[in-house]
């Protein structure tokens, strides 16, 4: 019999993480409390300011090396060095293009952002569009992210629930209230004021969690560092480069354009994202930031990727059968006994660091989209805000909850994989409209906007289920992304306006 989390599906006869539910959940409720400690010196001032734009007083280097954390989640922590072993180190190459999509958040966007004095980005929607684009624009986010984070915090859920609550006999959705209650315990008064701190310490610890595993592997190989890199570089994992078969997924093209993409999108047009960059002193510090974290992300990601390949290498060398899922290789190696028993201690904080850096911004960025940007509450009496936000803040958390629960009522592992896939579409319509509204000067009819952005993404799924009927073989990779924004664009262009707001 197996039971699955997120990605995960582990035999229930393992004892995983091998140590007692108590060891388990003293590892995790202290790490809470230092996050919680980090709350209460953080969050001192619940003015609206501080909460949504930490009074735009974020040290640049501390939000940069948080965001570290913020990008990469517990799904991600995991899958990266499980990814290895179907493709190899070919994701470098989309690490490439994100460093031109960095580049042009950094100068595009961002200066954007800071000239318009914006809190919520979905703003700028409504002075270059309406109030129809404004909210289409906003509740996409709002879905994508509500989706993203309750799978992400599923993940998590269901690793407590296995090391912990079924041994004390407590249900799922204690276990769920549990965890979501010690996000907001640390963000409900500092919010993003709080959280650069607290992503800066679950980036640390996720580093140091990889770090470790990557080490002692090493170790149990034999090997130093420079041994270490040679089996690297000499294992069948180690290739990057794929140009040879423009149709294949992995091409450097497919790989490299939807990298640039991906991060214009999901970084330059997210909230939860920007949110943290536009808690900068000002729009050169915010470059600043973005400059040097995506040059840092370039070793973090290589770093993920060893992890990977030493895990085959591993495998391989001992005679392990190789889990059937590929997400199941690092918590298996990590808490079978394989390796020394610390290192079961360090993947369990560094999966915790890696889920809740990415989950408890998701929350404040919900919150502030949601106050702002669907309620109009943004012009409201301090006092009166404080309270509004305050409100939505803990009703984000509670629908995050009811999600999550209902992911585990579904109980189908592929069910759950299309809606995680939906929420991905949801940045298409996104990248359109910002799009359209940067690099035309076109007005648009504002009410026909949440029809276009709803027939995109079913176009662009019509498109990507029957590319290799339609497209000669053709299949499409992370470059579908760019076909969804394009559907978007073209669809702004036929319902465009020569009456409308002024371009800016």
């Amino acid at each position: 019999m197996h039971f699955g989390f997120g990605g995960l599906i582990l035999p229930k006869e393992l004892n995983l993480f091998r140590m007692s539910p108590f060891v388990v959940l003293s590892i995790v409720l202290a790490y809470f409390l230092l996050l919680i400690a980090i709350s209460r010196l953080t969050g001192k001032d619940r003015s609206s300011a501080a909460f949504f734009l930490a009074n735009r007083k974020s040290p640049w280097f501390v939000v940069a090396f948080g965001m570290i954390g913020a990008t990469l989640s517990g799904v991600t922590f995991i899958s990266i060095p499980g990814w290895v072993g179907e493709s190899s180190l070919s994701y470098m190459q989309m690490v490439l293009g994100f460093l031109v999509g960095y580049y042009i958040v950094a100068n595009v966007l961002m200066p954007l952002y800071y000239r318009l004095n914006l809190t919520s980005i979905y703003s700028y929607l409504d002075m270059r569009f309406g109030n129809s684009s404004y909210k289409t624009g906003a509740m996409f986010f709002l879905l994508s992210r509500l989706l993203g984070a309750s799978f992400r915090v599923y993940l998590m859920a269901g690793v407590l629930q296995l090391t912990v609550s079924d041994a004390w006999a407590i249900p799922f959705y204690g276990t769920v209230a549990m965890t979501i209650l010690l996000i907001w315990l640390y963000t409900f008064r500092g919010g993003i004021k709080t959280i650069v701190w607290t992503d800066t310490l679950q980036t640390f610890f996720m580093l140091v969690a990889a770090g470790a595993t990557v080490w002692a592997l090493a170790g149990e190989l034999g090997t130093g560092f420079s041994g270490m890199v040679s089996q690297i570089y000499e294992s069948e994992y180690s290739r990057v480069f794929y140009f040879d078969d423009w149709k294949d997924s992995r091409h450097f093209a497919k790989q490299f354009i939807g990298g640039i993409f991906m991060v214009i999108a999901m970084t330059g047009l997210d909230q939860d994202m920007m949110q943290k960059n536009l808690s900068c002193r000002n729009i050169s510090e915010a470059k600043k930031n973005m400059y040097w974290f995506s040059i840092v992300l370039v070793p973090v990601k290589l770093l993920l990727l060893s992890l990977g390949v030493l895990l085959l290498v591993f495998i391989s060398h001992n005679g392990i059968a190789i889990p059937e899922r590929a997400d199941d290789i690092f918590p298996v190696i990590a808490t079978q006994g394989y390796l020394p028993a610390w290192i079961t201690v360090f993947f369990i904080i560094g999966l915790v660091a890696a889920t809740y850096s990415s989950a408890d911004s998701t929350l404040t960025a919900l919150t502030t989209s949601f106050t702002i940007d669907i309620l109009g509450a943004g012009s409201r009496p301090e006092q009166e805000l404080i309270r509004t936000r305050t409100i939505v803040h803990a009703g984000m958390a509670v629908a995050l909850g009811v999600i999550i629960v209902f992911f585990r009522v579904l109980n189908d592992q592929s069910i759950i994989g299309a809606l995680f896939t939906a929420a991905g579409y949801t940045y298409g319509p996104l990248l359109g409209m910002f799009a359209f509204g940067l690099f035309s000067r076109h007005g648009v009819r504002d009410r026909l906007v949440p029809y276009i952005a709803v027939f995109s993404p079913v176009l662009t799924y019509l498109l990507d289920s029957n590319s290799e009927a339609i497209l000669g073989g053709y299949s499409f990779g992370y470059e579908i992304l760019l076909v969804n924004g394009f559907f978007t664009f073209a669809g702004l262009y036929l319902i465009r306006s020569r009456t409308g707001k002024n371009f800016i």
